[in-house]
């Protein structure tokens, strides 16, 4: 895009609150905030919730949070009673911080884009990263196997794309050879 970094101060104060300052204008341009949900992801979400307030407090006319891994993705649904929905209070925070679009990469469910009440970009990252394994190894030798009886679908799609059988750790699943 020929743009670089906007130089920032960000720190913590002794007490652990997050500091976040642009050092550049960002009055009426379209602002992309790139961040991962990593451990500690709680620092991560916080630092990117203060970043776009701080944005959005900068007269920015755009917001787009890239977040190429959306953290508590996992708990997009209530399994018991008193148990919180955090994706959705996550889509909620960065909603009420001020984005205005989120991009993101391979949500743990599809329905997490149904949380946003502005437009989501869901990208899959499957088929670049299914070529890239491809090519790495000896295809012949390949499973692909299913961390869990919630994964086989998309464990399914890398056997697609790989032409190679899948097993599932948990449930047993077994395809021998790959549908087209």
């Amino acid at each position: 895009m020929g743009v670089g970094l906007v130089p920032t101060k960000a720190f913590d104060f002794a007490n652990g609150e997050i500091y976040v300052r642009f050092q550049e204008s960002a009055r009426g341009a379209d602002c992309f905030l790139i961040q991962s949900h990593t451990a500690p992801i709680n620092k991560w979400i916080m630092e990117q919730l203060i970043m776009i307030d701080a944005l959005k407090r900068a007269s920015a006319r755009s917001i787009t949070v890239i977040i190429p891994s959306y953290g508590y993705a996992r708990q997009d649904k209530k399994h018991r009673g008193r148990e919180p929905i955090s994706a959705r209070l996550v889509a909620d925070l960065l909603k009420t911080a001020g984005a205005h679009r989120i991009l993101t990469v391979d949500l743990h469910t599809d329905q997490i884009q149904g949380f946003f009440d502005g437009p989501v970009d869901h990208l899959s990252a499957l088929p670049v990263l299914a070529d890239y394994v491809g090519a790495k190894v000896d295809r012949s030798k390949l499973t692909i196997v299913s961390p869990d009886a919630g994964r086989v679908r998309v464990a399914d799609r890398w056997c697609d794309r790989l032409d190679a059988p899948l097993r599932s750790c948990t449930s047993g699943v077994t395809r021998t050879s790959p549908t087209r």
